[in-house]
């Protein structure tokens, strides 16, 4: 019905254009009049063409195959390379699913899932770590797709409660590693004593735990460790109506049905069950990255120029370890040995974790929860539309082209009677639009009653200039685009051929398509013509969309505008308030009054030795430091230093000191640092000369 009706209302529109042609009929152009009451050769798989419909309907068939049979793509998947499936899977097959947009498409996208991951065990597991640690491609593809709008909603409902706590807390410190204790420990003792610590910097974790200060700060931060563990724990399994559908029912139901009560039944057993494989995939695949960086999730609010506190990173990581552990039925061991008295507070969490799962994967089937099922397509009065480019269009049909023996194996398969029916691929689109471009070119500079007129005609030299003068006009605006948003190579090259080249390759290219099918030259070409007519009136409907995302673009810009002015004043003020903290603190040793430069530090390498503040030289023997004299120059900017090296007199080198970055390397635990790339001294103990030295602190 509707190819008749299209013919009708095409049919309808060649009369009209007939009788407008009746007064002045000729010989001349009654063959002209008799081609246009022909059937059009148009390209274009919407063409009113038998062969372009019959292809269109090829292609109907071979989707909707696709869509409805989720066995093929799951396994074209895998005969790709990773970073090509991702980016197939991200394109073509979340289009080809209308992104889950309505029941019937969220139903099959799910048996694609299905399908997919009972394939990716087929052929790429081989133990079940690979599904528990590994970077399973299926299970990347169902969280990536579903933490989207609606799951990353999902997630700050469930989250957003406890992470916040954890970052209103500024005295929450939680430390779980015994060397990192040991580490600040030492850096305290010595900022606050002046005195290089006796003990050693580099310790073994057995090590830090033999001192009772690091076992005590141990057992702070484990206390509140396991308080804010249990405020998750409660946000989390209290939240089971919060998790998206697809994530229940994938990670639970679908996983536990097509795999864990299967091939790896004997492995379960030695792994502690179903129970900690789908709560570590429930927990570590979903939610774990939240846990660790709210910020990149959208979590809690964080205020504009505001980043997470490391202390609070560290905090929310420590808890996500318990948490994952926890949800594995997994305990702390080997490495984490100082953490086995923890193993009991995990085990009593995994329970609640089990319960938590037992709720989580009693989610109604696909069917019943979308109302869909193999044979509503049968009773569906509308039928099932996609929407998808002509590029993705062609690399599918590539791709099913090259792996078709692999993903259909059996010779009767139907995958291979509609690859037949569609024959090659359509190779042609950037001949036709190149050839489209250039007839543009030469159209608007010569004039004619027909293409072959106009080809086969030598242009006046007016003509030509014309010609030039449009070249040239497009030449200094392409000069002005970006280069990202440049024209096609090969459309950039054309626009430096002469009129009469360009009219040369035009025939040459007019006669390939007319090989192809695609034009006919009894016609005059007039299927181009038509094609370059639909594209001048798109014209309007184009440039509408390109007006409203010009619209979004320069509102994004302004936006980040703002906000680079906001970073920008942000990092003024606080350059401002640091200089003037230093200033403050250099102040009070200088002579009140008189503003006199503040006086220099001289030490031999022996006394500052004797301090702890140098540690060593390298190749320059013990006995040989009362040679060496360090002069510490303050500069005129507060908290610059120059550091002068002298060895019998003699200068030797200089070296840039700066009180923030000294502040920064202690804050970073870094106990030792390197001067002239020779000599070794305490960070601690060299801030704590300083201070006494020259802020008076």
């Amino acid at each position: 019905m509707d190819i008749k009706i299209g013919l009708l209302v095409k049919n309808r529109i060649t009369l009209q254009e007939v009788v407008s042609h009746c007064k002045k009929l000729t010989k001349k152009n009654k063959e002209q009049l008799l081609e246009m009451m022909s059937i059009d050769k148009q390209k274009g798989l919407k063409s009113l063409s038998k062969e372009k419909r019959q292809k269109l309907e090829a292609y109907q068939h071979l989707f909707y195959l696709l869509q409805t049979q989720p066995v093929y793509l799951a396994r074209l998947i895998f005969q790709m390379p990773q970073n090509k499936s991702t980016k197939f899977m991200e394109s073509v097959i979340f289009t080809l699913y209308n992104y889950a947009s309505n029941p019937r498409e969220a139903y099959l996208l799910l048996q694609l899932f299905k399908a997919a991951l009972q394939e990716e065990i087929r052929s790429k597991v081989d133990h079940i770590h690979d599904i528990l640690t590994g970077n399973a491609t299926v299970i990347r593809m169902v969280v990536s797709f579903y933490r989207n709008t609606r799951g990353q909603n999902a997630l700050r409902q469930i989250l957003g409660g406890p992470v916040q706590e954890v970052l209103q807390d500024k005295t929450l410190s939680i430390r779980t590693n015994p060397v990192d204790i040991y580490k600040a420990w030492i850096n305290q003792t010595e900022s606050q004593s002046g005195q290089k610590s006796k003990l050693p910097y580099e310790v073994s974790p057995e090590q830090a735990l033999s001192h009772p200060e690091v076992q005590r700060r141990l057992d702070i931060s484990i206390c509140n460790l396991l308080a804010m563990t249990d405020k998750f724990i409660s946000a989390i399994t209290s939240s089971v109506d919060k998790i998206p559908y697809v994530s229940r029912w994938f990670v639970c139901t679908s996983l536990q049905c097509c795999w864990l009560e299967g091939s790896f039944s004997k492995a379960l057993e030695r792994e502690n069950g179903w129970w900690g494989i789908v709560g570590n995939l429930l927990y570590y695949r979903f939610m774990n990255p939240a846990v660790v960086a709210p910020d990149g999730f959208d979590i809690v609010d964080i205020s504009a120029g505001m980043t997470l506190h490391p202390d609070h990173r560290r905090s929310l990581g420590s808890i996500a370890k318990v948490l994952q552990h926890a949800a594995a039925h997994k305990a702390f061991d080997g490495e984490n040995a100082h953490l086995c008295g923890l193993n009991q507070y995990l085990e009593d969490t995994h329970n609640k974790f089990r319960r938590f799962i037992s709720a989580a994967c009693c989610v109604p089937e696909p069917e019943e929860r979308f109302n869909v099922d193999e044979y509503s397509d049968m009773v569906a009065v509308a039928k099932p539309v996609i929407y998808i480019t002509v590029g993705e269009l062609i690399n599918t049909h590539k791709l099913l082209l090259e792996h078709q023996d692999t993903i259909a194996p059996h010779h009767g398969d139907p995958l291979h009677e509609l690859l037949e029916d569609l024959d090659e691929l359509p190779t042609v689109q950037s001949l036709v639009g190149s050839t489209k471009q250039m007839l543009v070119d030469v159209i608007q500079s010569q004039a004619g009653d027909c293409l072959p007129e106009i080809l086969w005609t030598q242009a006046s030299e007016h003509e030509e200039a014309s010609h030039d003068h449009l070249m040239h006009r497009r030449a200094l605006q392409d000069a002005q685009t970006p280069a990202k948003l440049k024209r096609n190579r090969s459309l950039a090259a054309n626009s430096q051929l002469s009129m009469e080249e360009k009219k040369r390759k035009i025939i040459r290219n007019l006669r390939r398509l007319e090989s192809l099918g695609l034009v006919d030259s009894a016609h005059q070409y007039q299927e181009l013509i038509n094609e370059l007519a639909k594209d001048i009136r798109n014209q309007r409907r184009y440039r509408q969309h390109r007006k409203g995302e010009l619209l979004k673009l320069r509102q994004t810009l302004q936006g980040l505008n703002a906000k680079t002015l906001f970073y920008e004043e942000q990092i003024d003020y606080y350059n401002q308030y640091i200089k003037t903290c230093l200033d403050n603190l250099a102040a009070s040793n200088k002579i009140s009054g008189k503003n006199k430069k503040l006086q220099s530090l001289h030490y031999t390498a022996a006394r500052l030795f004797e301090k702890g503040v140098l540690l060593e030289i390298e190749d320059l023997p013990l006995s040989q430091f009362r040679n060496v004299i360090f002069d510490i120059i303050p500069c005129e900017e507060s908290g610059r230093f120059q550091v002068k090296a002298k060895f019998m007199g003699i200068d030797m080198e200089r070296f840039q000191l700066h009180y923030q970055d000294l502040l920064q390397l202690q804050y970073e635990g870094v106990a030792v640092m390197k001067m002239f790339d020779k000599a070794k001294v305490n960070v601690n103990l060299l801030i704590f000369l300083l201070n006494k030295k020259f802020f008076k602190k």
